[in-house]
């Protein structure tokens, strides 16, 4: 790392930047790569990382339509546990989990994840025998978690009203101490910066128009401002935007694509050291490190690629934490914000070959996507590697919906489902 004396660092930021080292390259693209990766968000970065460090594939370009991270990377909650219901999703987000726990050695770069702790909560006798069952279901695959009662809740939690007479009684939850959150940006700039260090070219503002597709397989793609790419194997990760570069190769996706909307308040002394969540009355939260109370809300009802979210849903969001929170009923909200989800019928990613020949899509991660970027990248980077999914990636193929090997994590995925 290059090396500057105290004159040499005022000089440099008297420069408005203009003179630092760039973190990355921005390079031409090239016109012929062993692997082209459409989608230059955490699981696009990753899988391209990781192409490139386990597989030594590093001929790679990950093509981005707009910035590095912009779109649901830069647009969520930073929550990360691997708590899933089914054997199949435990052990997806597990590898992630492990991933994550060295992810900062690993890049370089300090990404900032806190394992803070999860709470999932219930309120009605039926979440209580839900969480029991999950948590049960988790230490039978090795992953930690422990059923609290009200009275374990609220020492955890001292600011939280777990009193009888609320509205929306805590009577237990679910508790993942390993869990937590991290800094959603570091994510994409670590794995960024990796990847391109590793001689992979990161290609920015450019946007895919169409497949390039000769005898049923998928050659290429092309750009609106590079004209064609050519590629021996294209990976999508294009979340929200999937169905329509899946559309573009000539079929369907089981996908739903929605806002999910999430807002911060004005920052305030630390008071919240956790992260909380409830199913049931549809709202978490957790305190960034700049103090501000980083509350997720529902996904609107309907379908759309918006980023603004609505108010109704923020309403019933913020009345829900309030429940929960009164202190929080004198904290200003500071800005909200919409991300564009891709929900599938069982809540469970699609990690996938497809019809097309060379053509693999990393989608319907719905609300889960955050936690499993590096797992993701991981698997899809061994499945592009190999031509073939990944013994983690195989129940996620996208053909399970036609034979009905559904893994549905509705219970397990996140409010938003």
């Amino acid at each position: 790392m290059q090396k500057y004396s105290g004159f040499g660092l005022i000089r440099h930021a008297l420069s408005y930047h203009e003179n630092w080292q760039r973190v990355w390259r921005n390079p031409k693209p090239g016109k012929q790569y062993d692997v082209v990766i459409i989608g230059g968000g955490g699981h696009g970065l990753a899988t391209a990382y990781y192409l490139a460090k386990e597989h030594n594939i590093s001929n790679v370009a990950v093509i981005e339509k707009g910035y590095l991270g912009g779109g649901n990377t830069a647009r969520n909650t930073t929550i990360v546990r691997s708590n899933y219901l089914w054997d199949e999703a435990t052990r997806l987000y597990e590898h992630s989990m492990k991933l994550w726990e060295r992810l900062s050695q690993d890049l370089n770069y300090n990404v900032m994840f806190s394992q803070r702790g999860v709470l999932n909560l219930g309120h009605t006798l039926q979440d209580m025998r839900d969480i029991e069952r999950r948590v049960n279901a988790n230490r039978l695959n090795g992953i930690d978690g422990e059923v609290l009662d009200t009275r374990q809740v609220q020492e955890l939690v001292p600011l939280m009203d777990c009193s009888a007479n609320r509205r929306y009684p805590v009577l237990g939850a679910s508790w993942q101490p390993r869990a937590g959150v991290a800094r959603h940006d570091a994510v994409a700039w670590g794995f960024a910066r990796a990847a391109d260090s590793l001689g992979v070219d990161l290609i920015q503002q450019c946007e895919v128009t169409d497949i390039v597709i000769e005898d049923g397989a998928a050659v290429g793609v092309q750009t609106r401002t590079h004209g064609v790419i050519k590629a021996n194997r294209i990976g999508c990760v294009t979340a929200g935007n999937s169905s329509v570069i899946a559309k573009m190769a000539g079929f369907e996706l089981p996908l739903e694509s929605h806002p999910l909307q999430a807002l911060v308040s004005e920052p305030i002394k630390p008071v919240l050291d956790t992260v909380v969540m409830s199913n049931h009355v549809h709202g978490y939260v957790s305190q960034s490190d700049k103090g501000d109370l980083v509350i997720g809300a529902g996904i609107d009802g309907y379908n759309g690629y918006g980023q603004r979210g609505s108010y109704p849903t923020i309403e019933h969001t913020i009345q829900a934490i309030i429940e929960l929170f009164p202190a929080f009923s004198r904290v200003r909200m500071n800005r909200q914000w919409g991300g564009i989800v891709d929900t599938t019928p069982d809540a469970c990613p699609i990690i996938s070959a497809t019809p097309v020949e060379n053509l693999f899509f990393n989608c319907g991660w719905g609300t889960g996507g955050f936690k499993a970027t590096p797992g993701s990248g991981n698997v899809f980077a061994a499945t592009l590697a190999k031509g073939e999914a990944h013994e983690l990636a195989r129940p996620f193929n996208m053909f399970r919906f036609h034979d009905g090997s559904l893994i549905d994590e509705h219970g397990a995925a996140a409010v938003a489902h």
